[in-house]
């Protein structure tokens, strides 16, 4: 019944009478058999009328003679054969498209990798071991490091005050999906004899850590949030996650994700914000947001295709860094979408971020998008190095919060940085370059035919099913189209960056622009909004810019503070 209303909306947008689009149902109905249980149905070959192309050519917003229409049906039907063809053709989900997405325009070149490339070294605080676990629970990586690193505390022992956490705070939070915590604790008792024989592996060792659960690692379910998958073990490790194991971090939970990357909710419920549990956490790194910031985890990995990581690290009030397209790999990671798809950090601090990227990023010969750029970052690099602008239009304008992101400015310029005016493209439709999410319906394709995706929970007008569904209404000459014009936005945003390294802006007047230009962001901490809740401010790097993003963002988190409030309620 759902399809059959769905179907007649169509047809009245599209001027037909009540009654013409009851006819057009029962004809489909009568002429096209069921492709599986619940789901769309297919046309065999012959079945095509005039009608009915003038009907989807109605969706499509574009116009056909009777003339035309008739001498088009030869042609469709032989489509549907090609169609069948291709659906009887199951391979895995991750499974690449031939066409590829680089940010680089044509001619361009990732940066020289430099002639030796430097690791982040690990800062020497000399610490003392907080007397709470739950002041411990907060601290930043790189404090922890510096407690690890001097044997002051044990990575079993963090392990442990970590997972009593989880336990304690989840069941309001619903912010885990599965523990790991077998794993964790034969991680964190090699780290500890490693530390002890002298072998220290860096910043990262011995630090338990939360992902997504869009990330696959064997032995425990990889849900992608839906219950069709609740059970579901995969044997692919995520690069992101061996590489972390490299580094000696220590996985101990794997966190909560909307359904299919969306939104908020998954199969457990909804995933609530650490700073008020009555509100949702923000999708669709939730889950990861939530850990860090009410101390469930050192830091956690989360991924974006349009505002996943900075929504709900704004709404958490911890720093959140979306790589380059291109920087990380996402082999072992759900596709959402294979132009868009980012996998990034989420920490109490750009610092902690920026040591985590240093340990995920670079090529893996599995993901084909990243390229071998080295993250050269140093942290004691001048704030003087870096050209920094701010986007003027987006800051003038009258908004919640202008007074906070304005201070923010000032303070910038206290710290000596001389803020370049940048304007970003105006007349380029931002919106309706989302039509570039198909990709999201050609990775559910067969769930969707199946009927599969019925058993999602959530099943709205903006909720996944719709989506997939309706997307097979889009004609790939638009999608082609929209990624034409993708290419025309990047070249204005090549513009912008001659002028300046990294730029600052208010965060949600620039999330859907560079997500699809492919730059880096770094969103922070920046205060609360009139309803008390946590604010973000971002600055947006070159591509492969991180070095200089984190250098600025760094040094301004540092004056500000505001990445030192914690929620409350989470005290032992």
């Amino acid at each position: 019944m759902a399809d059959r209303r769905a179907f007649l909306r169509i047809c009245a947008l599209a001027g037909f009478a009540p009654a013409v689009g009851e006819g057009l149902w029962n004809r489909l109905q009568a002429e096209k058999p069921m492709a599986g249980p619940g789901g769309p149905q297919s046309a065999s070959p012959g079945s095509i009328t005039s009608e009915m192309v003038k009907a989807a050519a109605a969706v499509a917003g574009i116009q056909y003679t009777q003339a035309e229409r008739e001498f088009m049906l030869g042609f469709l039907d032989s489509n549907l054969e090609s169609y069948e063809a291709l659906r009887g053709v199951h391979f895995p989900h991750e499974t690449l498209p031939a066409l590829r997405f680089s940010p680089l325009l044509p001619g361009r070149q990732p940066p020289a990798q430099p002639r030796t490339r430097r690791a982040v070294a690990p800062r020497r605080l000399l610490l003392e071991r907080p007397a709470a676990n739950s002041d411990l629970a907060f601290l930043t990586v790189v404090e922890l490091a510096d407690l690890i690193r001097t044997r002051r505390v044990t990575s079993t022992e963090l392990t442990r005050v970590y997972l009593n956490r989880l336990r304690r705070f989840n069941p309001s939070l619903r912010c885990v999906v599965n523990l790991t915590e077998e794993r964790a604790f034969r991680k964190a008792a090699e780290a500890d004899r490693a530390i002890a024989a002298g072998k220290y592996l860096g910043p990262l060792h011995g630090i338990p850590y939360g992902v997504k659960d869009l990330l696959s690692v064997p032995g425990y379910p990889t849900t992608w949030g839906a219950a069709i998958y609740k059970e579901r073990v995969l044997d692919t490790t995520a690069t992101v996650v061996e590489r972390l194991d490299a580094a000696g971090a220590v996985l101990i939970a794997k966190l909560s994700t909307g359904e299919l990357a969306l939104n908020q909710t998954w199969f457990g419920g909804q995933t609530m914000n650490a700073w008020r549990r009555t509100e949702g956490a923000g999708g669709s790194s939730g889950g990861s947001a939530v850990a860090t910031s009410a101390g469930l985890v050192g830091f956690a990995l989360g991924t974006e295709t349009i505002g996943s990581i900075v929504t709900p690290a704004t709404r958490n009030g911890v720093s959140g860094l979306r790589p380059t397209f291109g920087r990380v790999s996402r082999h072992g990671a759900m596709t959402l979408c294979w132009s868009l798809d980012k996998v990034g950090p989420m920490a109490r601090s750009i610092e902690d971020c920026a040591l985590v990227l240093e340990a995920i990023a670079g090529p893996d010969g599995k993901d084909p998008t990243v390229v071998p750029v080295p993250f050269d970052w140093d942290p004691g690099r001048s704030l003087s190095s870096v050209r920094v602008g701010y986007f003027k239009a987006a800051f003038e304008a009258p908004r919640q919060g202008k007074l906070r992101d304005d201070f923010a400015l000032g303070q910038l310029r206290k710290l000596g940085v001389n803020l370049v005016e940048v304007d970003l493209p105006t007349d380029i439709p931002l919106d309706a370059l989302k039509i570039i999410l198909v990709e999201a319906a050609a990775g559910f394709d067969e769930i969707t035919r199946t009927g599969e995706i019925d058993l999602l929970a959530e099943q709205h007008s903006t909720a996944w099913p719709n989506f997939f569904r309706s997307s097979r209404l889009i004609p790939a000459v638009e999608y082609l189209q929209a990624q034409r014009i993708r290419t025309l936005l990047m070249q204005r945003m090549e513009e912008v960056f001659r002028e300046v390294d990294v730029f600052v802006a208010p965060t949600f007047g620039v999330v859907l622009v560079t997500n699809l230009t492919g730059h880096p962001c770094a969103v922070l901490p920046n205060g609360f909004n009139d309803e008390d809740m946590p604010a973000s401010l971002s600055f947006i790097g070159k591509l492969y810019g991180e070095a200089e993003l984190c250098t600025v963002a760094r040094a301004w988190q540092e004056a500000s503070g505001w990445h030192r409030r914690r929620p409350s309620g989470y005290t032992d």
